[in-house]
């Protein structure tokens, strides 16, 4: 903290100790400026931009079921999930009822049901099965931490 000092004086002291006199506000009634190693500066804002694009976004993927599908095709979605899981990433696992299907929401129950303790090794339930709107039965698995 120098003060207010005239802009010469200030660029003769950047120079003395091999930095550069950058202006931090420009509007203010004296422009602010810091003595600094811009080079060095942009550099590190620069690594931490890289750095939080680096960070991963959790997402919510969608796997759909129909209250008929079979054992080995449900098999198939819960590897599925697995993968989804493994990389961080919350799970939907929606059952569709279309027609007569409605029925049988008991099905859909048992099917996510079986669902939820094939991956609970991995997961936590983070929504329990439950009916969204008149033809579809959700729930929402997360990882474990």
């Amino acid at each position: 903290m120098l003060g207010v000092i005239p802009t010469s004086e200030a660029m003769r002291t950047a120079m003395d100790a091999g930095l550069d006199l950058v202006e931090v506000a420009p509007n203010e009634r004296p422009p602010v400026c810091r003595i600094m190693d811009y080079g060095k500066f942009k550099y590190e804002q620069k690594r931490k931009a890289a750095n939080s694009a680096k960070q991963h976004q959790v997402q919510l993927k969608e796997i759909r079921l129909r209250p008929k599908t079979g054992e080995h095709d449900i098999d198939f979605k819960v590897k599925q999930a697995r993968d989804f899981l493994a990389h961080k990433d919350k799970v939907k696992f929606n059952v569709q009822f279309k027609g007569r299907e409605n029925a049988h929401h008991d099905r859909g129950r048992e099917m996510l049901a079986s669902i939820i303790d094939q991956l609970q090794d991995i997961s936590k339930v983070e929504k329990t099965p439950s009916m969204e709107g008149g033809r579809n039965m959700t729930a929402v698995l997360s990882p474990k931490a």
